[in-house]
């Protein structure tokens, strides 16, 4: 380990910490090599929850296609076209700047749950999630997590609805030590912690999850307001990388369930059986929140 603060749950992915994610048994083979990482995103809608999207920034590409925000405020809460479309924070941007950068075919929706604070309403949360659903979108990411164990039924209900409509959610695990938070704790999420190697393209499986991806999340150049751009630290920024890649595979595998998509990331990984782990957890030649960290 270098001595940089990692998010909490990043533990299994730490230098020091890589060799135990080896599995004794690969897992069954879909397909035998990285071939889905030609694709591009063609065909492929992701939704974005989170603080908004800065459809003109250039690290989105002009890929952004929808805004939407929950209005908590009606007689019932409600997805609703966002006027103003815009980023109140920076941190839908970022995402949105993540996963262009790998899937830069694929179309953005963005979701508006959060507030300048960066903060947000569990419920409104939910609303977003069951839409993403209701509307078919393929792809989610959720750098985002709540803590409410009033909403632990919903969630719940909600991701496996998501799971069984074919829609592959990605969510960011809690930056806080110890802190479960939902929907990134249920088996239906894809959830996802941070790794310090600087490559978008090495991602890790932990075959003892909760979390059981990892992504770069330490470090991150990422897009920011103002159409500027930081680097910042946190499972939020991990959490885009995979979501690009699920909008590659999609692309070239569109049939593909969520427990098939994620057998093949798993199959991928650069930790998967057959590739091994070279030097600072690379591959040899044989084969995200509020405590987020920017600077």
């Amino acid at each position: 380990m270098t001595g940089r603060q990692m998010p909490a749950w990043s533990e299994p992915f730490q230098t020091d910490r890589r060799d135990r994610l080896g599995r004794d048994e690969p897992i069954p083979s879909l397909v035998e090599t990285r071939d889905w990482l030609d694709g591009r995103g063609d065909g492929v809608t992701v939704a974005i929850i989170d603080s908004g999207v800065d459809g003109g920034h250039p690290a989105v590409g002009g890929k952004l296609v929808r805004s939407l925000r929950v209005d908590l405020t009606l007689e019932e809460p409600a997805v609703v076209d966002d006027e103003e479309a815009r980023d109140v924070v920076g941190h839908g941007t970022a995402c949105a700047g993540i996963i262009h950068s790998l899937a830069p075919e694929a179309e953005i929706v963005s979701i508006r749950v959060l507030n300048p604070d960066n903060k947000g309403k569990g419920l409104a949360f939910a609303h977003a999630l069951d839409w993403v659903v209701e509307n078919g979108v393929g792809i989610a990411n959720m750098s985002l997590s709540s803590k409410s164990e009033q909403l632990y039924a919903t969630f719940h209900e909600l991701v496996d609805h998501a799971y069984f409509a074919n829609c592959l959610l990605v969510c960011s695990a809690s930056n806080y030590p110890g802190q479960e938070s939902y929907p990134s704790v249920f088996s239906s999420v894809i959830s996802v912690a941070a790794h310090d190697i600087p490559d978008p393209l090495t991602w890790f499986y932990n075959p003892k999850p909760p979390v059981e991806f990892g992504a770069w999340g330490v470090d991150v150049p990422i897009a920011w307001m103002d159409h500027g751009s930081i680097v910042a630290t946190g499972n939020s920024f991990a959490a885009p990388h995979i979501t690009g890649l699920l909008a590659r595979l999609r692309s070239v595998y569109p049939a593909a369930t969520p427990f098939e998509a994620k057998t093949m990331l798993a199959q991928s990984a650069t930790n998967a059986p057959g590739r091994g782990l070279g030097p600072e957890g690379a591959v040899s030649p044989s084969g995200s929140g509020a405590s987020d960290r920017r600077r």
